[in-house]
């Protein structure tokens, strides 16, 4: 199965990358046990319901903000799409280390879930 890249022009980013499989559907549509979609999202759009109970270890995020200066963000953070809002759960020294860089958006690989999902990835 082929692969291909999209650059999507947008009024506050540059371009927003997007990987799919070749199956023939759009991004963002097709069916729930479709694979992940790669994206480029703004940080703003990503709420972090488990930020408040995880605290980041500081010399792990200062390591991934030299690392991601110099050679830029290598693995995408696990993002959940539950009717299209963005919930993070994996990934929260990057998602720091790219807070504190000032950066606007982080590459995410997105998965579509729904409520009850949500809901058992809140437990």
């Amino acid at each position: 199965m082929a692969n291909f890249v999209l650059q999507l022009p947008t009024s506050n980013l540059r371009s927003i990358s997007v990987y799919a499989s070749s199956n023939g559907a759009p991004p963002g549509t097709g069916s729930q046990n479709g694979g992940p979609v790669v994206l480029e999202l703004p940080l703003e759009k990503i709420r972090r319901p488990l930020m408040r109970t995880r605290a980041n270890d500081p010399n792990r995020v200062q390591e991934l903000m030299d690392s991601i200066r110099q050679i830029g963000l290598q693995v995408p953070i696990d993002v959940l799409d539950v009717d299209g809002v963005y919930y993070g759960f994996s990934g929260c020294h990057r998602y720091e280390a790219h807070l504190r860089l000032g950066l606007p958006t982080i590459r995410c690989k997105i998965r579509r879930g729904t409520k009850e999902t949500l809901r058992h990835h809140l437990r």
